[in-house]
């Protein structure tokens, strides 16, 4: 009966999960489907208009994952009160970001998402990285409509978090610096991802010159060679300083940060779902 219950809750999860991903990806693309959008200088105009409904949606998901989650353990009360404090953590540190800018898009956020789905898995890992942007974006008055795409891409770094198990597990590096290089240069992929993803948020609605910028009704090929002399030309170096940042927090904090959380997993006895 344990077993069929374990089943059931990671095909639930596997649904949620799923669902919400499918709403990430079109919220994004959905502007490259229309035959005109509403093109201006300003980005923060932007998806202004349904990124209200996307937040309240996104928030209520995380809600719902946290309900499955929760009667999904029998140490309820204390997943919720390790993410909480994790989500905590990662606030103020990005309270810090915005109060003393780092160069470019470096952020010391990411380590943590990224470790804890690495940690915990991909379920725990999507929560931490959506609820500690929305969290973060409450307390340094950051809200925009920026903000639910903020909260499905980090979602998604702690959500593939855990795709570095199966090379680590191949090399035996369990425990090693080498588990720390791996989720290195992981987390220094994610830095130019990240900014790839996010940027597209914005892009179909801007102007600018017509070899960087999307059209209604050109090609799917044009869009991907606009975008990438866009991304080059804009986006390359600002996210490489986020890369470098990746590497070096995860290469100099990995070890005792893995330590610590493993500590927690054993003590609380979780349920890990990738």
């Amino acid at each position: 009966m344990a077993g069929e219950k374990i089943v059931k809750d990671r095909i639930l999860s596997f649904i949620i999960y799923g669902l919400t991903t499918a709403i990430g990806i079109t919220a994004f693309l959905y502007p490259f489907w229309l035959p005109a959008v509403a093109q201006s200088p300003l980005q923060a105009q932007a998806h202004a208009a349904d990124a209200p409904l996307m937040l309240t949606l996104l928030v209520g998901v995380c809600f719902v994952v946290l309900l499955v989650e929760v009667q999904g353990t029998s140490v309820s009360a204390k997943f919720v009160a390790l993410l909480g404090v994790l989500v905590a953590i990662n606030s103020v540190l990005r309270f810090a970001e915005v109060a003393i800018p780092g160069p470019g898009g470096f952020s010391p956020i990411f380590f943590l998402i990224i470790l804890t789905g690495y940690v915990f898995g991909g379920r725990f890992g999507f929560l931490m990285g959506a609820l500690t942007l929305l969290v973060s974006a409450l307390i340094t008055g950051t809200v925009g409509p920026w903000l639910p795409y903020q909260m499905f891409t980090a979602g998604w770094v702690g959500m593939s978090a855990p795709l570095a198990r199966p090379l680590v597990q191949l090399l035996k590096l369990d425990g090693s610096w080498g588990e720390v290089a791996i989720l290195a240069v992981f987390g220094g992929w994610w830095g130019l991802v990240y900014g790839m993803i996010m940027n597209i948020w914005f892009w179909p609605f801007a102007m600018g010159s017509a070899d960087q910028y999307w059209q209604p009704g050109i090609s799917v090929m044009d869009t991907i060679q606009r975008y990438a002399v866009f991304y080059l030309a804009t986006s390359l170096v600002w996210d490489a300083l986020r890369a470098v940042g990746n590497i070096l927090l995860l290469a100099l904090l990995g070890v005792p940060t893995l330590r610590a959380l493993r500590r927690f997993r054993q003590r609380f006895s979780f349920v890990v779902g990738g």
